[in-house]
């Protein structure tokens, strides 16, 4: 039986609390059989900053998944908003202090404007999108310390990274000696951590600020870590932002790759659980145009462990 819905109106979220939730309404046009024909528009009637955002995300998510026939997930919400993903970025320390602008805590900027809209594309533009985000994969070369994100063979995006010292070293979080080297393998993306708690790893030491390259100090910020099983195995490798940049491109972490943290939100965004990931160790350089011919062997593998 074929069902017609003409101009329904949600409710607004008004049920939901939390500091920056934002109200939220929508004129959803015709619906025939299923198919939605339009895209949907959702006022944002209140700032949300980047504290109240996953909730806010999580709270759409909700309220309109039934309202349209593709799996609707906060992954693709931003895809049909790039703006959101600009905005993200936007919100990196160390760019914001270029423009002159300290920021001691990340989590107060607000990312989703009041008066903005967000769209819930139209049925077939929703399944393009999700068909697409099946297609990102993501690729670390561990002596290049780039990390790089591809749709099916097309290269979208490419990071300066940091990777495992090299070398042992007791952890309380693992109680032993650990070795810090970050491990080659294929495998995917099980988890995002959306809002990290933050351990000295060597002493299990819980902190809440961070000292930055320039000297300052400031809050942790917010960003999503992403956690990977290589080789089928939970090894603790997280891909995740650092503080410090002038890290990048170097062999300082404990095993982790690092990003900066306007990277962290892009790969975040093209990394949905599933996603594919390959952890590679090549010293050859493909490209020697753009850089040596030969990475430095900074493990002592070889060409490969």
């Amino acid at each position: 039986m074929g069902l017609s819905i003409k101009t329904l109106l949600f409710g607004v979220l008004g049920t939901l609390t939390g500091p920056g939730y934002s109200q939220a309404c929508a004129q959803v046009p015709d619906v025939n059989d299923g198919m939605q024909k339009a895209p949907i528009a959702i006022e944002i009637s209140k700032p949300v900053p980047i504290g109240a955002y996953f909730r806010f995300m999580d709270s759409v998510v909700a309220r309109y998944r039934l309202a349209v026939p593709y799996p609707l997930t906060e992954h693709l919400i931003v895809h049909a908003n790039p703006w959101i993903i600009d905005t993200l970025v936007a919100t990196d320390y160390y760019q914001r202090v270029a423009r002159g602008n300290f920021v001691y805590d990340q989590k107060e900027l607000v990312v989703l404007p009041g008066g903005k809209q967000l769209l819930l594309p139209d049925s077939s533009a929703g399944e393009r999108l999700h068909k697409r985000m099946k297609a990102f994969g993501v690729d670390v070369n561990i002596p290049e310390f780039r990390l790089r994100v591809f749709e099916d063979s097309l290269e979208l995006f490419a990071f300066p990274v940091r990777v495992g010292q090299n070398r042992t070293r007791f952890l309380a979080q693992s109680g032993r000696e650990t070795d810090l080297r970050t491990r080659p393998g294929s495998g995917r993306i099980i988890r995002h951590e959306r809002n990290p708690a933050f351990y000295n790893p060597v002493d299990g030491k819980r902190f809440y600020s961070t000292l930055r390259d320039d000297g300052k100090r400031t809050l942790m910020p917010l960003i999503p870590w992403i956690e990977t099983e290589i080789n089928g195995r939970r090894n603790g490798q997280m891909i995740h932002p650092t503080t410090n940049p002038v890290t990048l491109g170097k062999a300082s972490s404990n095993g982790c790759i690092g990003t900066s943290e306007a990277a962290a939100w892009v790969i975040y965004y093209h990394a949905p659980l599933g996603t594919p990931v390959r952890i590679r160790y090549d010293l050859v350089n493909p490209n020697p145009e753009n850089g040596p011919g030969r990475f430095r062997d900074i493990y002592g593998w070889g060409r490969q462990e």
